[in-house]
């Protein structure tokens, strides 16, 4: 049955809009659709709307020429820039406990070549979702506000989704739909995890005695709040999530009483402006596909936002998920290509979760916490453990097991500079693959015409080689094959079948099992 979409995304956050770009760019045609009739919101507006972008998240950006149309970044360089400076200077933190850059050795990325782009940057998630929104409508996706898929049914060939009084068809349903997705419900996706060990709150408000709560970070004997700037208030209530679940009026009195209990003042707010709640409960969908609905972002795991690594954790879903759905629509994905979403995303969204239950564990107001606590102050103010730490947050050593036996293969290319000036994030714009090849070895130089156009070759010395003669680069950044030397052509043909799917006789014969 010919349907109207090849996909349509449920959700138009920043993950579902970056995985419509994705498929877009490689031509599919894309319905997103979205619950909220407008896409502005003061929680997603500085300061409530502040994030950062972990290493993956700005390659990713870098790489598909978005990251130039961020302004925010250009204008927050540095978001502790009332704190110390110097080597002193918090570029970070775990669970409340900063880490400094003098103490962050970034020479041990080996990784990070000179020209690579930052690490970490702060953003904003209004702005995010404006410069998505915008390149996504530019290459030809749909997006209708104000319409939230309510129902679907899917079978073998198609699945028809269901939104108020009318219905559309793809060939795939892919829920972005946050933490309350209705496509991970209405699909059957178990959810599993564990319960909140707090509420937090996220507010601005009118204080009259301003000088009774301390700015920065506080960590008390009943729980923790934050001052980022006067008025704009976040709060940790140890309750186990009973404040959040039990769906009570958020009022200036309720918060006025938890924001005194936990500080230890008699602190006095006039009005409470903007409030909303939130918990650390975890959960991670045990499966990220069933027939043709996939989930991605919150839809698919939430936890605490300690960290702020929840957009980055969702973006690389789309990042990693986009161009594999692409090349299934295409049938140009060698069997088991889009399999290997879950089985790539699931362990780094498990690693994500976990990171987070011991940041809670950590800032957890009893005695057993606070002596963790000391314990891990101690080993992040020193150079190992504060590089270890910034690698963690900002996501440096990211790695997908394809169990191949080059230390480059699974991870994040590095950003090769070609002698003319051309670097790899330059060359990745049109959502290809990439054979780099620094030796113009003449084994390689027909190899990409196999693989209807999937694969850019570039010949061409670089002026930081690592050590390589040749890499194959899958779309989404991560080195599916490297050669030292020589390049071995039957290892380089298995590594290309692995991803792609090529036209030449005999097909993937040398596809190893995905």
């Amino acid at each position: 049955m010919k349907t109207t979409n090849d996909v349509i995304i449920s959700g138009a956050g920043p993950v579902g809009l970056f995985l419509a770009c994705e498929l877009a760019l490689a031509g599919c045609s894309v319905l997103v659709l979205e619950k909220a009739e407008h896409p502005l919101s003061p929680l997603k507006q500085l300061p409530f709307g502040i994030r950062g972008l972990s290493s993956p998240t700005i390659d990713a950006f870098y790489r598909r020429g978005l990251l130039d149309e961020l302004e925010v970044p250009k204008r927050l360089k540095d978001p502790h820039a009332g704190a110390v400076k110097g080597t002193r200077r918090q570029v970070g933190h775990f669970a409340g406990i900063p880490f400094h850059e003098g103490d962050v050795d970034t020479s041990r990325w080996q990784n990070r070549l000179p020209g690579s782009p930052d690490t970490h940057v702060i953003a904003e998630m209004a702005e995010l979702e404006m410069v998505l929104a915008r390149r996504a409508e530019a290459l030809g996706v749909v997006i209708k506000r104000g319409m939230p898929v309510s129902d679907f049914i899917a079978d073998a060939d198609k699945v028809v989704v269901h939104t108020g009084g009318q219905s559309f068809t793809s060939q795939w349903l892919v829920g972005c739909d946050g933490a309350r997705s209705i496509v991970r419900k209405n699909g059957g996706f178990e959810f599993a995890g564990t319960e909140p060990a707090f509420t937090g709150y996220s507010t601005r408000m009118d204080i009259a005695d301003p000088e009774k709560l301390r700015p920065g970070r506080n960590i008390t004997e009943r729980g923790m709040y934050l001052q980022s700037q006067p008025g704009y208030v976040m709060i940790q209530d140890f309750d186990k999530g009973a404040f959040h679940q039990s769906e009570k009026p958020l009022t200036r009195e309720h918060v006025q009483e938890v924001l005194r209990r936990i500080s230890g003042t008699d602190v006095t707010i006039e009005t409470l402006q903007v409030a909303t709640t939130w918990t650390d409960r975890s959960r991670q969908a045990t499966a990220y596909r069933k027939g043709r609905v996939l989930l991605a972002g919150d839809a698919a795991h939430i936890h605490s936002p300690l960290g702020g690594q929840g957009l980055n954790l969702g973006l690389g879903d789309a990042m990693n998920l986009g161009w594999k759905l692409a090349a299934t629509i295409h049938n140009k994905a060698p069997e088991g290509l889009l399999d290997t979403y879950h089985t790539e995303r699931y362990p780094i969204g498990a690693q994500v979760l976990d990171w987070s239950r011991a940041q809670v564990a950590i800032m957890s107001p009893d005695p057993h916490a606070r002596a963790l606590q000391a314990i891990i102050r101690d080993l992040i103010n020193t150079p190992d453990g504060a590089t270890y730490m910034a690698a963690r947050v900002w996501g440096i050593f990211t790695h997908y097991d394809t169990e191949a036996a080059h230390p480059l293969v699974g991870y994040s290319v590095p950003n090769f500079t070609l002698e003319n000036g051309t670097d790899v994030g330059a060359l990745m714009q049109d959502g290809r693959g990439l054979l780099l090849d620094f030796d113009r070895q003449a084994v390689l130089e027909n190899f990409t015409k196999a693989y209807d156009n999937q694969i850019r070759y570039v010949a061409g010395d670089v002026k930081e080689r690592m050590g390589v003669s040749a890499v194959l680069v899958r779309p989404d950044g991560i080195v599916a094959w490297a050669a030292d030397n020589a390049a071995d052509s039957a290892e380089l043909r298995q590594a290309a079948a692995r991803w792609f799917a090529g036209n030449t006789p005999g097909g993937n014969v040398f596809q190893p099992a995905v």
